[in-house]
């Protein structure tokens, strides 16, 4: 299929705003029944065949251990258990609290007894309404669903490509169900003191400088798709080092800037797939080398450490 097919937020804004909290709903289970990892390395979604999924949940220690995908070809939720029993329903026709009940259902149909702490959505314009109550968002186009997945999937092995140049500590390529991007960060080993009134979120996420890449679908802040990189914290100077291909820029953003590419750019140019893995490596160089990383001595080209590989 095309590479980076076209996905203007307009045609799917409101498609997106329920799956968003579709995915929120399963992140929360994801959160709570999972083991805790570093910089919340356990709470994001990772990429199917089919769809995202929160990969197995649950302890080696005689409890249930279970699995939640969003199957976004058949459009329906599969919530499956290791000893080979499921619950399925459709996504499509149901609002936000419809889906949250389902959802519990499913979970105690399998003898799974988790429960969300915080049940509403986290970070989002309406984080003070229940799933249980938000009837309004019920929108699911299933031809944009697929869409979303299938730029994702294409996404995520650009980024899986780029991660491969880099032998430090990196996080998995995963896809954040706060902000509904896909993103994958390098790490440096300086220790970050975070402010004290930063929430617990924000403190476990950049405890340790960072240079992140990613992509998201675009919001009410930036209403396009866009491919991004940060620095954080950002060293001085930052915005004034060049980006590729000519289309890139920092955009100011919350204080500190992002480098941003926007989809429709990437997509015009004569190779969409250099173009993005330029644009990530010349804004990782820029962050890396003003904040004072050694660039060469973590450099995996090809995915390579041994010295005496040809």
């Amino acid at each position: 299929m095309e590479l980076f097919p076209a996905i203007p937020l307009s045609a799917w804004q409101d498609t997106k705003a329920t799956l968003h909290r579709f995915t929120q709903v399963i992140g929360k289970i994801r959160l709570a029944g999972g083991i805790r990892r570093n910089h919340w390395w356990n709470v994001p979604f990772h990429l199917t065949g089919r769809g995202i999924t929160t990969r197995p949940i649950g302890r080696a220690d005689g409890g249930p251990i279970f699995t939640i995908d969003f199957d976004l070809v058949a459009h329906r939720l599969a919530v499956m258990t290791i000893d080979g029993r499921e619950v399925t329903f459709p996504l499509y026709g149901r609002s936000v609290a419809s889906f949250y009940q389902e959802t519990r259902r499913a979970l105690a149909d399998l003898d799974v007894p988790v429960e969300i702490e915080l049940p509403h959505p986290f970070d989002l314009p309406d984080s003070g309404r229940p799933f249980a109550e938000d009837t309004e968002h019920a929108a699911y186009d299933p031809a944009q669903a697929t869409r979303y997945w299938q730029v994702l999937s294409q996404v995520n092995l650009l980024l899986e490509e780029f991660a491969s140049g880099y032998s430090g500590k990196i996080s998995p390529v995963h896809h954040f169900w706060h902000t509904f991007d896909l993103a994958c960060t390098r790490f440096s080993d300086r220790v970050i003191d975070q402010p004290a009134q930063a929430d617990p979120v924000t403190r476990e996420a950049y405890s340790r400088e960072v240079i992140s890449s990613g992509f998201w679908f675009g919001d009410d802040t930036f209403p396009e798709p866009a491919f991004y990189s940060y620095t954080a914290p950002e060293p001085a100077g930052l915005a004034d080092q060049p980006l590729v291909p000519a289309a890139a820029q920092w955009v100011p953003q919350r204080g500190s800037h992002l480098a941003i590419l926007r989809y429709d750019d990437a997509r015009a140019e004569p190779s969409p797939r250099e173009a993005v893995l330029a644009f990530y490596q010349s804004a990782y160089e820029a962050g890396a080398r003003l904040a004072g990383w050694d660039v060469e001595a973590v450099a995996c080209p090809g995915g390579v450490t041994d010295p005496a590989a040809t």
